[in-house]
């Protein structure tokens, strides 16, 4: 038989916090009296003493203080499961895992979780990165709520709804000091396949793995991050497409130059992706936010 109950450490925190059972019974709405004989029913129940009563003033004993501060971590998790349980009765989900594809940017991702964040939207919000059929799998293996440009199309049979989000235009690129830097006119596929890709690796696990942008027999440099591809393609370790907004700021610079090819990438479409019976609040405002949004820049 459970001998503690929330209204007992609620009544021994406002002892602890005002030092007086009188003030404690003030903020509580009780009576002294009531205060005292709640204070000596859970030390009978508990046989233990949780007060020293032998000096001027009672005092907590060494368990009623184990007692109060464990006390008070259950009072807060209390709080908390009471304001969960009002979250979810709203509709509104306890947390949001977003993918955002290695495709987009942070920066182009962030004004729009400031904006959530404004709003006091009450989900948590946690985000990971995925690329390419690592995007599909976390959302098949529920790690994930909403994939945010997700390329190709979604497995099928899997239950899966996308919206469309934007294209993503590419420029091959290469470092000023690289062979194909010189090259005259448009690249054709045979001089191309002569020089070693940067290729941004697939996190998938257990879908089959995709790659982007690599020609039969050609040689790869496979490498884990988009920032990654974009150094080491400034680094001429090898040339690749890239999405305009990861290539501009350094072709602008100079760090970079951009070519063009007899077969040049075409755009390729994005989408969020979410599994079709998911209905949460946090899930549409996402939804609702990102509906005709504008690519980075």
């Amino acid at each position: 038989m459970l001998k503690l109950s929330l209204e007992a450490l609620e009544i021994l925190d406002a002892i602890a916090r005002h030092g007086s059972f009188g003030r404690a019974a003030e903020e509580l709405g009780r009576v002294p009296s009531a205060i005292t004989y709640a204070v000596r029913k859970l030390e009978d129940d508990l046989d233990t003493l949780i007060f020293d009563r032998s000096g001027y003033r009672a005092e907590l004993t060494s368990t009623g203080k184990v007692l109060l501060e464990q006390g008070r971590a259950l009072l807060q998790q209390a709080d908390q499961l009471q304001s969960q349980i009002a979250q979810t009765a709203k509709g509104w989900e306890l947390e949001l895992t977003i993918v955002l594809d290695a495709i987009l940017p942070w920066r182009w991702l962030q004004p729009h979780i400031e904006a959530y964040f404004r709003e006091r939207c009450p989900a948590r919000l946690r985000v990971n990165e995925e690329t390419l059929a690592g995007s599909w799998e976390s959302l098949l293996d529920g790690r994930a709520d909403l994939i945010i440009g997700a390329t190709n199309d979604p497995p099928s049979g899997m239950g899966i709804s996308t919206q469309p989000l934007f294209s993503v235009p590419f420029t091959y690129c290469v470092a000023p000091a690289h062979p194909l830097a010189g090259a005259v006119g448009p690249i054709n596929a045979d001089l191309l396949k002569a020089h070693r890709a940067i290729v941004l690796g697939d996190s998938a696990r257990r879908l089959p793995l995709r790659s982007s942008g690599l020609l039969s027999g050609q040689d790869m440099l496979v490498v884990p991050s988009m920032q990654a591809k974009v150094d080491a393609q400034i680094a001429g370790l090898g040339g690749g497409f890239l999405a305009d907004w990861f290539a501009t700021e350094h072709l602008r610079a100079g760090r970079l130059v951009s070519k063009q090819l007899d077969e040049p990438k075409p755009p390729g479409a994005t989408v969020l992706a979410w599994k079709s019976g998911n209905r949460g609040r946090a899930l549409t405002w996402w939804r609702e936010r990102l509906r005709d949004v504008k690519p980075p820049a």
